[in-house]
C-alpha cells in the first residue's frame, strides 16, 4: 500500500514591519480623527498598511500565487496603488476593496521604478533591466518600451505640457496632458522622452556616476548622485526647437554618502533627501522676494568689504557673482533629522487641508532596522539667520511587531500557544494565534532559548555565555547566571523537567537543576519563592561544544563538537559511549527521536545524518541542501523530520524510508531557526530576511509520486518560459540600437496555458465549422439526411455555436495576458482565428476584443498575410463587417454621451445655485441701460 502524508501550508508571516520597498504616506480622513494617519509599506511578497499611531495592521495586501517580494510602491489618489515585484510583475491594488485589479509582466527583473500620469489611466515602470515600459491601465496593455538607458532605472516622472488655460483644458479632456516623461538610469543619464512619437528628445550627463535619485515639482527638477551633490534641473516642454531641459545649478549635500530619494513636499516650500546614512536632510524653498532680500543682502555686505579694504567697487562684477538664478540662494538648508538606523525611505506625512498644521512640518522614515518612525519638525514663523536650526522630535515609533535584528533562536511553550522568539538586544512573546506580540523584553545577543515547565518562565542562552531568566507575566529579568566562558550555543531542558543542560564554545557542557529558593524582600522580613538555576555536573571535552541534546529516555547525552564529530554519553556516569564521525564540516543541530533510537545531525556540509544510537551506525548520508543546513527536529512521535537550511528552504523528511516529502518555499534568505510544535500540527521558522513564519498540517494529503511528478512539471515549465523569453534584451547589440519596441509582456505559465486553450478552442471550432458546412452541402442534396453529431464539448454547453465558444474562451483570458497568449499561436492557427473574427464581426459579438485581437494579428503577421492572396477576400470580409460594427458602436456611443451631458446640465440647473455680488450686478445693469438709444421720430 502507497503511504500517503499530510501536507504542510503556509498559514501565517509577521514580524516583519517594513521591507526592502519605499514608504508611502496616507493622510486621515475626517471619519478617522482618532488616527494620525496611515503609512503603507512592502512586507517581503505582503503590502501591509499601518496605523502609526496605534500602532497596528490595518490592511494586508497579498494573493496565494505572489511568491516575489514587494521592490516598489506607488499611488494615486490614495485608492489606487502600483506594487512592483522583484521578478518583474507589476500588480495594481484597489485600496477599498483590497483586490488586485490589473497585472502586468513586461520585466524580466525586480521593478525599480513606477510612476502614475496625472489622469491614472497610464502607468510607467522601470526595472533593473534597463527598461522603461508604459502601460494602458483601461485597456490592459503596454503602450511602449524606451530602452535606451544601459543600467537600472531609478526614477520616473510624468511631465505635463504648461500652455495657455484653453489647451490645458482640450489636454485634460482627451486625458493626454502627460506627454512627456522624464527618466533617470544608473548609467548617469537623465533623459526626456515625447510619449506621442515614442522617441527619446534630449539626453544629458546628470551625474559623473550613478545617478540614484529623481523627484519633479511642477517645472524643477531634482536629481541625485553617487558624490554629495545634488543638480537642479529646469524643464521647458514648450521652448520650441530650443533646450528644454537645462541645468540650474549644484547643491552640496552635508553628507558624502550616496542618495536613496528625493521628496518635494506637496503644499510647502521643502525638499527632503535621504542617503544610505542615518540622516534625512530638508531643505527649504525660498520665495521671490525672499531671495531678492537675500542677493541684496549679501551684494551690499561684499561692496561693504570691497570699501573696507579699499579696493575698487565694481557693481557689474558683484551682479555676475550674486544672481538670484543661483541655486544656492533658492534652496536653504533647513534641518538634519538623525536617525537610530540607516534610511531606507522616508515621505512627507502631509494632512488633509482640514487637518492642516502650518506651524511644523511631519515626516515618516523607513529605517533598516524594521521599524517605521514618525518625525515633526517645527517650523518658525520668521526666518532668521542667527535663530539656532529647528527643533524635531519622535512623535510615533512602529517597531513592536517585528525585531531589530535576525531571529536567531525559537521556542514553544508546552501548549503551542506561546512563541518565543530572541534576537541581539530583544526577546519578544506572541499569540500563535493572532500573531500579536504580547510580550517584549531586553536582552543580551541571544543564541537558543527554552520555555521551563510552567510556561512562566523563559531562559535565553547568550553569545556572552550568560543565562538569563524571564517572567513572561511581567516582563522582567528574574535572574541572569555568568555560566559559561564562552559562546552559550546550545541549551535543553532535561526529560524530566528538572534541570538544565547547556553547551559553550569554553569547550563543557554543564548540568543546572532548578529550585526553589525563599529570598528575602529587601526592607522586610516577608520571604518570596523565586526560581533558580544551580550547578551540579560540569562535562569537560576536547573542543567548542555547538549542540547538545538529551535522549528522552534520559539515558544519553549527544554532543556536537567543532571538529566535525558527534559523542555520546551516558548521563548518570557521564562515560563515553559513542563516537559518531562522517560530516566534513562542524555539526551545527541535531536531535533524537521520541523512541530514543535514532539521532539526525546537520552540518555546514549540506548532509543530513541519520544514526542509531544501538550501535552508532550511520544508516542514511543524504544530500539534503545547497547550503548550509542551521537546523533540524524531529516532528513528535514519529521518524519523519523537518531540516532549515541557507538555501531559503525548510524540507519535510522522512526517517525510516530516507525520503524528501515536500519542500516550504516562502523565506527570501536564509533561514536562521526551526521549531515543531509539542503537538506535530504546526512548524515555526524565522530567518534573515526577519520574518517569522507558520507552516499548519492540513487534511490535504501527500503521495510522493505525486510530488515528484509536480517537480518535474515545474522544472519543464520554468525551462519552457526561459527559452521562450530568449536571452537578455541588454546585452544584445542589435537591439541595443533601437531605442523603442513593442511593449510585449514575458511569457509564464499562465500566459502557456492560455495559448493552448485557445489553440485547443480553434481546433474544436474549426472541425465544427466544417461538420456543419458538410452537413448543409449533404441536407441541399437529401432534405431528410440525418443531423450531425457534434463535439460533446458543444453538447454539454447546451449546443453552443462554435464561434460563441472560441470567443467565451478569449472573453475568461486576462486582457494583459491576451498578447502573450497569441504570440504562441502559429500562423495556420492565426487563419482560423482570422475565420472566426469574421463571424463574430458578422454578428457584432464583443467587437471591442474582436478589433483588438485583429489589429494586434496584423501587426505581428503583416508580411505574411500580404504574401498570401487566399486570405483577400476573408480580410475584405472583415473589414466591411467590422467598419459597420465600429459605425454602430460609435453611434450609440455619441447618442449615450449628448444624452449624459443632457442630464447633467439639467441636475446643474436644479442643484446648483449662483451667487451674485448686488453691487456689482447694479453697475452692469446700469452699463447696459446707458447703452440704450431712444430716437424721435
Amino acid at each position: 500500500m502507497v503511504k500517503s502524508y499530510l501536507r504542510f501550508e503556509p498559514d501565517a508571516s509577521f514580524g516583519v514591519i517594513s521591507s526592502n520597498s519605499n514608504v508611502l504616506w496616507l493622510p486621515r480622513s475626517s471619519s478617522s480623527s482618532a488616527s494620525a494617519g496611515q503609512v503603507i509599506v512592502g512586507s517581503l511578497e505582503s503590502v501591509i498598511i499601518w496605523d502609526i499611531k496605534k500602532g497596528e495592521k490595518v490592511h494586508k495586501w497579498n494573493e496565494i500565487d505572489i511568491k516575489a517580494e514587494v521592490s516598489c510602491i506607488e499611488k494615486h489618489e490614495d485608492d489606487l496603488f502600483a506594487v512592483g515585484y522583484s521578478d518583474g510583475s507589476i500588480r495594481v491594488w484597489d485600496a477599498k476593496t483590497g483586490t488586485s485589479i490589473v497585472s502586468f509582466n513586461g520585466h524580466k527583473t525586480a521593478i525599480s521604478a513606477l510612476k502614475f500620469d496625472a489622469s491614472g489611466t497610464r502607468l510607467a515602470s522601470g526595472s533593473r533591466d534597463s527598461n522603461v515600459v508604459v502601460w494602458d491601465l483601461i485597456s490592459e496593455v503596454g503602450l511602449c518600451r524606451l530602452r535606451s538607458h544601459k543600467d537600472q532605472i531609478t526614477g520616473l516622472e510624468f511631465v505635463q505640457s504648461i500652455g495657455d488655460a484653453t489647451e490645458m483644458k482640450a489636454d485634460e479632456e482627451d486625458m493626454s496632458a502627460s506627454n512627456w516623461l522624464v527618466s533617470t538610469s544608473k548609467d548617469g543619464f537623465i533623459k526626456l522622452w515625447d510619449l506621442a512619437s515614442q522617441h527619446c528628445v534630449e539626453t544629458h550627463v546628470a551625474h559623473r556616476g550613478e545617478c540614484w535619485a529623481l523627484a519633479l515639482h511642477g517645472d524643477v527638477c531634482m536629481t541625485a548622485g553617487g558624490e554629495a551633490e545634488l543638480k537642479v534641473w529646469r524643464l521647458s516642454i514648450n521652448n520650441g526647437d530650443g533646450k528644454k531641459l537645462e541645468e540650474q545649478g549644484v547643491l552640496m549635500r552635508q553628507s558624502r554618502e550616496r542618495a536613496l530619494g528625493i521628496a518635494f513636499h506637496p503644499s510647502a516650500p521643502f525638499v527632503a533627501c535621504f542617503g544610505i546614512d542615518r540622516a534625512v536632510e530638508v531643505w527649504r524653498i525660498l520665495s521671490q522676494d525672499e531671495v531678492k532680500k537675500a542677493v541684496n543682502r549679501k551684494r551690499r555686505r561684499r561692496k561693504e568689504k570691497l570699501i573696507a579694504k579699499g579696493d575698487e567697487v565694481n557693481g557689474q562684477d558683484i551682479l555676475e557673482e550674486i544672481t538670484e538664478n543661483d541655486v544656492t540662494e533658492i534652496y536653504v538648508p533647513f534641518v538634519i533629522v538623525r536617525t537610530p538606523a540607516k534610511v531606507r525611505s522616508m515621505d512627507w506625512a502631509f494632512t488633509t487641508p482640514e487637518f492642516e498644521k502650518k506651524d511644523s512640518l511631519q515626516v515618516v522614515v523607513s529605517l533598516s532596522s524594521n521599524c517605521i518612525e514618525f518625525y515633526s519638525i517645527s517650523v518658525p514663523q520668521q526666518y532668521k539667520k542667527s535663530s539656532p536650526p529647528p527643533e524635531y522630535n519622535r512623535l510615533y515609533a512602529l517597531d513592536i511587531p517585528g525585531h531589530r535584528t535576525d531571529v536567531r533562536s525559537l521556542a514553544l511553550s508546552s501548549d503551542d500557544t506561546m512563541l518565543a522568539t530572541a534576537s541581539n538586544g530583544g526577546l519578544k512573546v506572541w499569540n500563535v494565534k493572532t500573531t500579536n506580540c504580547i510580550r517584549t523584553m531586553d536582552c543580551g545577543y541571544a543564541l537558543c532559548s527554552t520555555f521551563l515547565p510552567g510556561d512562566s518562565i523563559l531562559v535565553v542562552g547568550t553569545k556572552s555565555g550568560q543565562i538569563e531568566m524571564y517572567d513572561v507575566a511581567s516582563s522582567a529579568m528574574i535572574d541572569a547566571i555568568d555560566a559559561h566562558d564562552g559562546a552559550l550555543w546550545s541549551l535543553q531542558v532535561s526529560p524530566d523537567g528538572k534541570g538544565l543542560v547547556t553547551g559553550s564554545a569554553d569547550k563543557s557542557v554543564k548540568f543546572w537543576s532548578l529550585r526553589i529558593v525563599q529570598e528575602e524582600i529587601p526592607g522586610t522580613r516577608r520571604t518570596i519563592p523565586r526560581m533558580k538555576l544551580h550547578h551540579t555536573r560540569t562535562l569537560e571535552l576536547t573542543d567548542d561544544v555547538l549542540c547538545v541534546r538529551q535522549s528522552p529516555d534520559g539515558k544519553y547525552i549527544a554532543v556536537s563538537l567543532l571538529d566535525s564529530t558527534i559523542k555520546v554519553f551516558f548521563v548518570d556516569t557521564l562515560k563515553f559511549y559513542l563516537n559518531l564521525y562522517g560530516h566534513k564540516l562542524p555539526v551545527l543541530s541535531m536531535d533524537i527521536s521520541h523512541d530514543s533510537k535514532l539521532l539526525i545531525s546537520c552540518s555546514a556540509d549540506k548532509n543530513i545524518k541519520i544514526w542509531g544510537l544501538d550501535f552508532g551506525d550511520c544508516h542514511r548520508s543524504i544530500f539534503a541542501h545547497q547550503d548550509s543546513i542551521m537546523a533540524v527536529q524531529f516532528e513528535p512521535n514519529s521518524h519523519h523530520f523537518f531540516s532549515g537550511s541557507k538555501d531559503r528552504l525548510i524540507k519535510y523528511w522522512d526517517g525510516d524510508k530516507f525520503e524528501n516529502i515536500q519542500k516550504l518555499e516562502g523565506h527570501k534568505s536564509e533561514i536562521w531557526a526551526l521549531v515543531i510544535a509539542n503537538s506535530g500540527e504546526f512548524v515555526v521558522s524565522a530567518g534573515h530576511d526577519r520574518s517569522i513564519r507558520i507552516w499548519q498540517q492540513s487534511d490535504d494529503p501527500i503521495f510522493l509520486e505525486e510530488e515528484r511528478e509536480k517537480e518535474l512539471e515545474e522544472l519543464y515549465e520554468s525551462n519552457l518560459i526561459s527559452s521562450l523569453d530568449g536571452p537578455e534584451e541588454s546585452g544584445d547589440k542589435e537591439v541595443d540600437e533601437v531605442t523603442t519596441a513593442a511593449a510585449s509582456g514575458k511569457q509564464t505559465v499562465e500566459t502557456l496555458v492560455a495559448g493552448e486553450r485557445i489553440v485547443e478552442a480553434l481546433d474544436l471550432g474549426v472541425a465544427d465549422l466544417e461538420l456543419l458546412e458538410e452537413h448543409d452541402v449533404m441536407k441541399k442534396k437529401n432534405r431528410n439526411v440525418a443531423p450531425p453529431s457534434r463535439n460533446a464539448v458543444f453538447v454539454a454547453l447546451g449546443d453552443i455555436a462554435a464561434e460563441r465558444y472560441v470567443l467565451d474562451v478569449l472573453e475568461k483570458i486576462k486582457a494583459s495576458q491576451l498578447q502573450d497568449a497569441l504570440l504562441l499561436l502559429p500562423f495556420e492557427k492565426v487563419l482560423s482565428l482570422l475565420r472566426f473574427i469574421n463571424l463574430w464581426a458578422e454578428k457584432g459579438w464583443n467587437i471591442t476584443l474582436s478589433s483588438r485581437i485583429l489589429f494586434f494579428l496584423i501587426r505581428l503577421y503583416h508580411r505574411q498575410i500580404i504574401a498570401n492572396e487566399i486570405m483577400r477576400p476573408m480580410l475584405s470580409s472583415v473589414r466591411e463587417h467590422l467598419r459597420s460594427a465600429i459605425q454602430r458602436q460609435k453611434d450609440e456611443l455619441g447618442y449615450n454621451i449628448a444624452g449624459l451631458k443632457y442630464i447633467r446640465r439639467a441636475y446643474d440647473e436644479e442643484h446648483t445655485k449662483e451667487f451674485l455680488d448686488e453691487e456689482e450686478q447694479r453697475k452692469e445693469d446700469e452699463k447696459g441701460l446707458k447703452k440704450r438709444v431712444f430716437t424721435t421720430v
